[in-house]
């Protein structure tokens, strides 16, 4: 259940960037909803990843949430920002999610 919740804020982390990005490109009453989702998906992120640290090591659920975040917000530039897809980043970036397979292996 503690991997569960560390993977859900991991995706609020993502959230929280993908609001970022859409507000950016976004102006009046739009902007500031994308904002408010912002503020809404870094507060529950950051609480479900205060609730996975208390049974999980600090070291790796901080890894394992960071990488969540940055894989997932990576591939959402990809596929709806229109980010370049380069062999190296999608290379770099599965590497990425195999070290995060490997930390959630390697830990009690």
């Amino acid at each position: 259940m503690n991997w569960l919740i560390l993977i859900l804020a991991g995706l609020f982390e993502v959230g929280f960037a993908f609001c970022l990005g859409k507000a950016k490109v976004s102006s009046g009453t739009e902007m500031y909803s994308w904002y408010a989702g912002f503020l809404i998906s870094l507060t529950l992120s950051m609480l479900l990843l205060i609730k996975a640290t208390q049974s999980l090591p600090i070291g790796t659920a901080y890894a394992v949430w960071t990488g969540i975040g940055a894989c997932g917000t990576a591939l959402l530039g990809i596929l709806v920002f229109k980010e370049p897809a380069s062999f190296m980043r999608l290379f770099f970036l599965s590497t990425l999610i195999i070290s995060i397979v490997g930390l959630k292996f390697v830990s009690n």
